[in-house]
């Protein structure tokens, strides 16, 4: 019985694991049939997964969140696009439309001074005043109906003029939008396709026994470990040793007091956090706002060298810029790891890193 139970596991490992190959990278190597590990006395059973089966599947599901938070990350920068220029096209709109009521009004006022010239037989104030025996007066009189007409003119020309670039602006605007919403709806897709990855990762993960889970867990804290240690021995934190600005320890101090709170797709808090909502919140917290995505964080926060760094810096991580975490000092972030897992302290070369920026620079 124990020989069939483990054929049944390890075949559920390898169809949970062509699923998630399946619905990955094409080019993603093909994952050989796990062999059940020997008998453990202690547990008086054989574990159903060997640590190289779950290593498959921690390395494969470590990829998959890596690849659902940069998806993410794309589609909530795409959003916000979308929707910054749809507030700008509304605003615009308005603003024709106050347009089209100022000259329409200064029409009016034209008509109403044509009118009144036609009953003062065709001479507006500003002429008889010209007309009158006084020299002074009547300089002074012809020097003001020069004067008005021309400001008569000339605003009204600057009005037309404002109408059309508000209104080609406007079709420029809403060019612009339809491509801001495609790329909107492209993003949405990415992340459909991703999330059905992830909960195809989720699912194996749950139906782990709570020993094959604590094993996975072990494994992620050695592959870190290993990092880490690989990290520091290569020379990358000698000789830093900079202290954290007045906002950099408050943005660590709201990063630290979040430790223990789980980890949610898009989440700002209070109660959770992703990766970036997490830093954003913290610098936010130390009165100084952020772009709120990882990959937005990296492309327009200033960067500087590892060996500047300072307590507060934000460290980014992977080829994609699709993780984040907090430098609090001695080689160490805060972050908010993935998916099952709490903002928790992690060793800042647990991953690869991609490189640091400052938001107080």
């Amino acid at each position: 019985m124990n020989r069939r139970h483990c054929a049944t596991a390890a075949i559920t490992l390898v169809c949970a694991l062509a699923l998630l190959t399946s619905t990955g990278q094409a080019t993603a190597a093909p994952v050989p049939e796990p062999s059940p590990a020997p008998s453990s006395s202690a547990a008086g059973s054989p574990p159903r997964y060997s640590n190289a089966d779950l290593e498959k599947v921690r390395e494969r599901i470590d990829t998959l969140y890596r690849k659902a938070g940069a998806a993410t990350d794309a589609y909530n920068l795409a959003e916000e696009q979308t929707k910054k220029q749809s507030g700008e096209i509304v605003k615009l709109a308005k603003a024709i439309v106050d347009g089209q009521a100022r000259i329409a009004a200064l029409k009016d006022r034209a008509g109403a001074q044509a009118r009144e010239q036609y009953r003062n037989g065709g001479l507006p104030p500003g002429a008889q005043l010209a007309l009158s025996n006084d020299p002074k007066l009547f300089l002074d009189g012809l020097n003001k109906v020069r004067q008005s007409q021309h400001a008569s003119k000339s605003l009204l020309a600057d009005l037309n003029q404002t109408q059309e670039d508000l209104e080609t602006y406007t079709q420029d605007a809403s060019a612009n939008w339809e491509k801001l919403e495609t790329n909107r709806v492209k993003q949405a897709k990415a992340k459909k396709k991703i999330n059905a990855q992830i909960k195809a990762a989720e699912k194996l993960e749950s139906q782990l026994e709570e020993k094959e889970r604590d094993r996975l867990r072990q494994l992620e804290r050695d592959a870190a470990d290993r990092a880490q240690t690989a990290w520091l021995s290569s020379g990358a934190i000698k000789d830093v040793s900079g202290e954290a600005s007045e906002g950099g320890a408050a943005a660590v101090a709201f990063a630290m007091a979040q430790i223990g709170k789980p980890y949610v797709w898009g989440a700002e808090g209070p109660g959770s956090y992703d990766c970036s909502g997490l830093t954003s919140q913290a610098w936010l917290a130390a009165k100084r706002p952020i772009p709120r995505t990882s990959q937005e964080q990296w492309r327009l926060l200033p960067r500087i060298d590892i060996q500047d760094m300072r307590p507060g810096d934000l460290i980014i991580y992977h080829a994609d810029a699709s993780h984040v975490g907090m430098y609090v000092g001695d080689g160490t972030i805060v972050h908010s790891p993935r998916p099952g897992r709490n903002v928790t302290l992690a060793g800042a070369g647990s991953m690869k890193i991609l490189g640091v920026v400052r938001p107080d620079k």
